[in-house]
């Protein structure tokens, strides 16, 4: 709700404030103390009061302006009654007309003693919804839901009068006293929520955590099992590093999170999907969370200035430890993947090669160990090329693995100039990379005939490339494939040959990650939309320039259709046209290349046409988003590694371990551990592999995060 005073110069009265909830451009609803007054292009519609006895008169008139095909979500909101019951009405008066809005209500007069509420009031301060209320009262002397639910909306209701400013005075003097309107404006609902700015976040509302209980039918328990994994790989704990205070909330909110990846809804918004009515148990939580509530809890890791990058440093270099080689090198794929923008901000555009064109959105750098998994993401919304960001990320590893470490860098070759070649490799970096044409043809001959990834190639290693300018010398890696075609590489490492072809041939599985990624765990997904500005003095490109060679190359075409037609045609109309047309050309580029010297390439940003209208997206949040998916990504990867070895189709891994995640189940909690039976949908060959994996989970002894009694789970499969 957003209050706006408007200055009306009144007499002085004591009456109380009105409030304006307006549902078209031409109609609203004034409400003062309990009397609400319809209004439709300034005149009056109708009137009605807020008690029960004028229920049905504003039954009629909500249902009336209903028909003239106003925005029903807008109308309900100012009426102050929900969706679903504006459209019951409507089916009730399609039905029985006008007459069936007004009949009387079944029922008695309901009345909640002062204990009652005081005790609901506390309640819903603590952030229990009023279902939960609903459910959370004694058996004896019981109220229904609808009960509930007005008094949450009274508590509202005095929470938000509390917050308003006081009127003005008697005191004052007549001639300044202002009238407060509060003006509820018609917000657009198909804006989705955002993340609250990083400044000023919202406020959050504890959440309460309960012990884990048995169920006879949980339903998304195979969600456990990435929890527990996840919790293993350290998410629960370097999060309480991080932000250290409310740990309950933080933990129902990482479970949420991690529940609704689970399930395959790859963002925040998805917690709406737990709300069933076993979603508390699966959370051991009082209630499921709300998707803002857990927005505003994670958003804690991004308050202060950096959280939410040192929590994403932290998992990243876990896994980087983790990827650590026992003998020889480590080898790290560095790629970038373009997260394309579609909304209606100014963003830089950068190259997606997906598209084959220039689009708007970040350049997210990622880093992948050899099995393919996701160690470490770096965002950069200027979109540096590669060859720029080869050695900041190495420095990156280099911090996490120590000096001594040996580390292999695999990458395209957008990354394969002199430059980044050479700083690498004075960096103690190893490197490997495709060779950029033209380069010499090696006669067939020279070749050795070798297998390599299970293909016959020819191999041949003479001569090192001179980077030139003295920068030194690379390998030279020349493989011919078994169709003719000739293949160079590029490597400064003491490893063979054979064995840097095979580590850049398996670079696809960078890519693969990449599509898995976009489609399983929603890392295009854009999670904050608070945007700031660029800071003064940053370089950009200069869109003047780009249309003045823009317009130069058209006039430069034109110049050479005209020549062509003077070429073909000695005399005629048609040659006088042209030349007519030549002339222009010639004058309009003359123009053009007077400008260039005056209209640089690039220059600060508040230099350009983009001031005040380039932003870029904060990091910090999704930065704790995308790092709760590296996890989870690499959780799954861990699962799908143990049942493809039991797995006829071994390339269906990952979609069995997903229809494990959304298994239900039944929860029998002992004192010696707890015992979850899953029913995923599977065939008997599958259950079968399920049964070896869940085996092989149950030896590690994996517990829930924020178990108390540190129980360990024991997973087991219904029988069919």
């Amino acid at each position: 709700m957003e209050a706006l005073a408007l200055p009306m110069p009144v007499r002085a009265s004591s009456a109380a404030p009105i409030e304006v909830r307006w549902f078209s451009a031409t109609g609203s609803v004034e409400v003062r103390d309990t009397r609400c007054r319809v209004f439709i292009g300034g005149a009056l519609l109708g009137e009605f009061d807020t008690t029960d006895r004028d229920r049905g008169r504003r039954n009629v008139l909500v249902v009336a302006i209903a028909k003239s095909g106003v925005h029903l979500q807008r109308l309900a909101a100012a009426f102050g009654i929900g969706d679903e019951y504006l459209r019951d009405l409507r089916r009730k008066e399609e039905v029985g007309g006008p007459a069936a809005l007004v009949r009387a209500r079944a029922g008695g007069k309901v009345k909640v003693t002062a204990a009652k509420r005081a005790t609901w009031y506390a309640q819903f301060e603590a952030g229990l919804t009023p279902m939960a209320v609903f459910r959370e009262q004694p058996r004896r002397g019981a109220l229904g839901y609808g009960t509930v639910w007005r008094e949450h909306q009274r508590w509202m209701q005095a929470r938000d009068a509390s917050a308003r400013p006081a009127p003005p005075t008697p005191d004052a003097p007549a001639g300044e006293q202002q009238l407060a309107l509060w003006v509820t404006a018609p917000a657009s609902v198909d804006e989705p929520a955002g993340l609250p700015s990083n400044d000023e976040p919202g406020p959050i509302t504890p959440m309460t955590a309960r012990p884990v209980q048995s169920h006879p039918q949980l339903q998304h328990a195979g969600t456990w099992v990435l929890l527990a994994l996840a919790s293993q790989l350290g998410l629960h704990d370097e999060a309480a590093h991080v932000a250290a205070r409310d740990a309950v909330s933080l933990r129902v909110a990482l479970d949420a999170t991690v529940c609704a990846l689970a399930l395959g809804q790859r963002c925040v918004e998805g917690v709406r999907r737990l709300a069933t009515p076993s979603g508390a148990s699966l959370l051991r939580a009082a209630h499921v969370p709300t998707a803002s509530g857990v927005r505003r809890v994670l958003g804690r890791l991004v308050v202060t200035p950096g959280r939410g990058h040192e929590f994403a440093a932290r998992l990243a270099g876990r896994f980087i430890r983790g990827a650590q080689a026992e003998t020889g090198p480590t080898v790290f794929y560095v790629d970038n993947h373009l997260r394309p923008y579609r909304g209606q901000e100014v963003l830089r555009k950068g190259w997606r090669m997906q598209d084959r064109q220039v689009l708007p959105g970040t350049s997210d750098y990622y880093v992948h160990d050899e099995s393919g998994a996701p160690v470490d993401r770096v965002a950069v919304p200027t979109h540096d090329s590669l060859a720029a960001m080869l050695l900041p990320i190495a420095n990156r590893l280099r911090a996490a693995l120590g000096p001594d470490a040996r580390i292999l860098l695999a990458f395209d070759r957008a990354g394969a100039y002199a430059d980044p070649l050479a700083e690498l490799r004075d960096a103690k970096i190893e490197t490997v990379t495709y060779e950029r044409k033209p380069y010499p043809d090696v006669p067939t001959p020279a070749f050795t005939p070798t297998t390599i990834c299970g293909e016959p190639v020819g191999l041949y290693e003479h001569r090192q490339r001179n980077l030139g300018e003295g920068r030194g010398r690379v390998r030279r890696i020349v493989v011919r494939t078994d169709d003719g075609r000739q293949v160079n590489f590029l490597a400064s490492s003491p490893e063979p040959a054979e064995r840097l072809v095979e580590i850049l041939w398996h670079r696809w599985r960078q890519e693969n990650g990449f599509k898995h990624g976009v489609e399983r765990w929603g890392i295009n997904q854009l999670d904050a939309r608070t945007v700031e500005p660029y800071p003064p003095g940053t370089i950009v490109p200069n869109p003047a320039r780009r249309r003045l060679d823009h317009a130069l190359r058209i006039a430069r075409v034109a110049e050479g259709d005209a020549r062509r037609v003077l070429a073909r045609h000695p005399a005629g109309a048609r040659r006088v046209r042209a030349e007519r047309d030549l002339a222009e050309a010639l004058a309009r580029q003359d123009e053009l290349e007077a400008l260039r010297p005056s209209t640089p390439t690039h220059a600060p940003v508040e230099e350009t046409e983009l001031a005040g209208h380039l932003v870029r997206h904060p990091d910090g949040y999704k930065a704790t988003l995308d790092a709760i998916r590296t996890v989870c990504a690499n959780a799954e990867s861990e699962l799908a590694a143990i049942l493809a070895q039991h797995l006829r189709r071994h390339r269906e891994a990952k979609r069995v371990v997903a229809n494990l995640f959304a298994a239900p189940g039944r929860v029998s909690v002992t004192e010696r551990m707890i015992h979850v039976r899953l029913a995923p949908a599977a065939t008997p060959a599958e259950r079968a592999a399920l049964r070896e994996l869940l085996v092989a989970l149950n030896a590690r002894k994996l517990t829930l995060p924020g178990d108390t009694r540190g129980l360990p789970l024991t997973f087991d499969l219904q029988m069919p």
